[in-house]
């Protein structure tokens, strides 16, 4: 079933159509944007993994498209992060400086889990006999203090290669400052071993830390093998179709980048699929007046969620994936194993858990009828009557209530002695109880309090939590967008093309000048330009974010910084620069040092091209009641009824601006189900938003 809502746009002079495309555990998700009407279409698929390429010609077949009308396909992919978290990778070599071969066994030398007794660090993907060191050296400055030994780096490459390595990284010390010699071992490897994929990490990061860097260039050169076959099996296959346009994949970052390079740079996609839904999260947000948001994507295996302040997503510097440290630029996005997929279980105790293990698309929930056993979030809904089974998936999919009772039944009730409704609601309420926690991470814990956002659910199970969680952690509006299932992959449509630069040059602040700073800025600007123009872009409009990262002599942390206007910074120095900074310490640790020496650690560099925005259109209005879009009634339990209820049910489509309706209650629309508790009420805002209070 395709859905499809008109939407008054800009008319061009030519057709141009643009096709997002979310992958994630459990479904692939569609978005086609007609720019010259404004008209969206969106599209569902399961989500396979052996399938995921089939699946997504299907859905552009299903969509009524031809590939060749598409002018550009933005993908958020989850290659990357899946590749790492199954560790499924390539195998592959390190070459690095003589005396670093053990860089990413030794780590830091501390123990992250400090009151984990039992902890044990993660395994190098990179076993010890496959990283060779070679004699070479740089100063942190860049110098050369021992040239490169070409000789023994030939004989490790070729060790390398009789090996049959997939990947070869190379880390160097000191590489941010000078790249000469992992540019030249790069060449060589090219030149004596071709069908080895190779990254080095002055390429992927521009920032210092050993241990850091080479966990990164290790991580890039880990997954390129496989993102390789995907996007090159993926390119082929919408090349015989006819399509002829671009294809981009979403960074971390929320930005896109071309295809080409993210086979060069993959790790730059490791939050390619979360991204997107914080993104449109920022742009709706936007739109309807709400710019302090807590954005919470609820899928079939996961549920992500990202604070937005202010209007702009929380940024980070460094992220860490299975442990495994990774320097590049990221939305600060804290995820769990919890949503529609996530199976309950007993675990050897007797504990009732539920996740982090999903039964993803195949088999899937017991109610899919795919051979699956095991109960599900899913399941426990439709057992306590808040999903109607004959209205899945736009009628595309009939769910067995019976399946999902005995599966129910025999794994939970009875091993517990629970009725079959207590059990279901105490998966339902366990599931609530992780994404509550996940949502204090990035509130409470960072020093916010969640009463002071509104909280936007999407994903194909958001309308299903978005009210109970919003009751426990007493959020006075929580807000279900259009299309809430499919909304990660409207957000794409609302990514601008992005290349982040960062350099390291730890200098104290006394001996630099503002025009040198400046200067060192444009240098920054220069290589992003080349960048974005080496994967096709057009740099016309370019706008550029900057910042800095500072802190005192002598700590190890930083305080990133924004950098302001070139005319205040050339009209009022780096004093204005180390003013801003103190400010910023005292907010972040509550204590400043003024007239402290400080220091400039990296520089910052965004380079960020606009890309045309889907229109966020009005709706018609309402009756007032909700009586045009009243479906009839069904039976449903809510614990605060302490049984089932006759609940009344709507449908979506047929509600309008200004309807309101009083819980409990139930919304309908043909990719997700939208709960409205006792005691909560339910408002059609002007652009067909469901806002519960």
């Amino acid at each position: 079933m395709v859905l499809s809502i008109f939407y008054e746009g800009i008319v061009k002079h030519m057709s141009e159509k643009r096709l997002a495309i979310d992958v994630g555990g459990t479904f692939v998700d569609f978005v086609l944007l007609d720019e010259t009407t404004g008209r969206i279409t969106v599209e569902k698929e399961p989500s396979e993994i052996k399938k995921q390429t089939d699946h997504i010609l299907s859905g552009i077949s299903r969509l009524g498209v031809n590939p060749g009308d598409l002018e550009m396909i933005i993908h958020g992919s989850t290659v990357v992060i899946n590749t790492v978290l199954q560790e499924r990778g390539g195998v592959i070599g390190l070459i690095t400086t003589q005396g670093f071969r053990d860089v990413l066994e030794l780590g830091r030398g501390n123990r992250p889990e400090v009151y984990n007794l039992l902890y044990k660090p993660p395994k190098p993907l990179v076993p010890r006999y496959l990283r060779f060191e070679v004699p070479e050296r740089l100063d942190y400055r860049g110098k050369v203090l021992l040239p490169l030994d070409e000789e023994a780096t030939w004989t490790v490459i070729e060790r390398l290669k009789a090996r049959k390595v997939e990947g070869i990284a190379i880390c160097f010390l000191h590489a941010y400052a000078n790249p000469v010699h992992e540019r030249r071992v790069r060449d060589m490897v090219k030149e004596l071993y071709p069908e080895a994929h190779v990254s080095i990490s002055s390429d992927v990061t521009g920032e210092f830390r050993e241990f850091e860097r080479t966990s990164s260039v290790v991580l890039n050169t880990y997954v390129m093998p496989r993102m390789a076959s995907y996007l090159g099996d993926l390119e082929n296959r919408l090349s015989q179709s006819g399509f002829t346009g671009m294809l981009n994949v979403i960074q971390s970052t929320g930005g896109m980048m071309a295809s080409s390079e993210s086979r060069n740079l993959p790790i730059r996609t490791l939050e390619s699929g979360p991204a997107g839904g914080v993104i449109g999260a920022v742009a709706l947000g936007k739109k309807i007046g709400h710019y302090n948001i807590i954005a919470a994507d609820v899928g079939g295996t996961s549920f992500d969620v990202a604070l937005i302040l202010n209007g702009l997503p929380f940024e980070k510097s460094e992220t860490a994936v299975n442990k495994r440290p990774v320097l590049q630029p990221t939305i600060d996005i804290v995820s769990i194993g919890a949503g529609g997929g996530s199976i309950a279980w007993l675990d050897p105790a007797g504990g009732f858990r539920v996740g982090p293990q999903s039964a993803e698309a195949d088999p899937g929930p017991v109610c899919f009828g795919k051979e699956g056993t095991e109960p599900t979030v899913t399941d426990a809904h439709l057992v306590l009557g808040r999903i109607n089974h004959d209205n899945f998936l736009g009628q595309r999919m009939k769910l067995n209530v019976e399946a999902a009772k005995e599966a129910i039944q025999e794994k939970i009730a009875g091993p517990l002695g629970l009725s079959l409704y207590e059990a279901a609601y105490g998966i339902t309420r366990l599931a609530d109880i992780y994404m509550i926690n996940a949502i204090r991470m990035v509130t409470v814990e960072r020093g916010h309090d969640p009463r002071d956002f509104a909280l936007l659910c999407f994903g194909g199970g958001g309308g299903l939590f978005a009210g109970s969680l919003a009751q426990e952690l007493q959020i006075g509006h929580s807000i279900i967008p259009k299309n809430p299932a499919v909304f990660s992959a409207w957000g794409i449509l609302n990514s601008d093309f992005r290349e982040d630069v960062v350099r390291t040059s730890v200098m104290p602040m006394a001996e630099l000048t503002g025009e040198r700073l400046l200067d060192i800025f444009n240098e920054l600007a220069a290589v992003s330009i080349q960048k974005l123009k080496n994967s096709g872009f057009s740099t016309n409009g370019i706008e550029f974010i900057r910042a800095v990262d500072m802190r005192y002599e002598g700590q190890e942390h930083t305080v990133k910084v924004p950098l302001p206007p070139d005319d205040e910074m050339r009209k009022r120095g780096l004093k204005m620069l180390v003013d801003l900074f103190g400010q910023l310490h005292e907010k972040a640790y509550a204590h400043a040092s003024p007239g402290a020496p400080t220091e400039l650690v990296n520089m910052r560099l965004s380079a960020i091209i606009k890309a045309q925005k889907p229109i966020i259109a009005e709706i018609p209005e309402g009756s007032g009641d909700g009586k045009a879009a009243f479906k009839g009634t069904r039976r449903v339990y809510f614990k605060q009824t302490e049984g089932e209820v006759e609940c009344a049910t709507y449908d979506r489509e047929r509600l309008g601006v200004g309807d309101t309706i009083r819980g409990p209650a139930i919304v309908e629309e043909w990719n997700t189900t939208i709960i409205v508790y006792p005691e909560q009420q339910l408002k059609v805002d002007a652009y067909g938003n469901l806002i519960i209070s």
